[in-house]
């Protein structure tokens, strides 16, 4: 089943004391321990942004990871994503985000992983990535 999860706001960067959309998220997986993957592509790949989500998904019954296009873990990017259960896009600047996946063909990945059933969430500017419009302050 093709699912996208979508939020205005709360999960792990702004409730750290409530995880309830977090566990949420993983919960739709079905898979015992899934292997999410954060993508905090739209905050310029923000370390405390990192950290902040490895702090909150140990607590939780999953496999974090994460994925930064400054710093990749491998150079064979549809491997790496293909393999993951849930992709949760972070907050940021969704201009930049964008950009940055065409640059680096993860717009391509992330839609076949989603056609593969990996589920694809996110906040903010992670939310508004998965549609082909919607309301961002990303020029200013």
């Amino acid at each position: 089943m093709k699912q996208i999860i979508a939020m205005g706001g709360g999960g792990f960067s702004m409730e750290p004391d409530h995880l309830i959309l977090d566990q949420f998220i993983i919960n739709q997986s079905k898979q015992p321990s899934p292997r999410i993957c954060f993508l905090p592509t739209a905050s310029g790949d923000a370390e405390n942004y990192v950290q902040r989500f490895y702090h909150a998904f140990q607590q939780l019954d999953c496999d974090p990871s994460h994925l930064s296009l400054f710093k990749p873990p491998t150079t064979d990017l549809a491997s790496f994503i293909l393999e993951k259960d849930v992709i949760y896009v972070g907050g940021g600047n969704t201009r930049n985000l964008l950009v940055l996946w065409k640059e680096w063909g993860l717009d391509h990945i992330l839609r076949e992983a989603w056609e593969n059933g990996t589920i694809l969430a996110g906040l903010s500017a992670g939310a508004i990535c998965w549609f082909e419009e919607g309301v961002t302050d990303s020029d200013r």
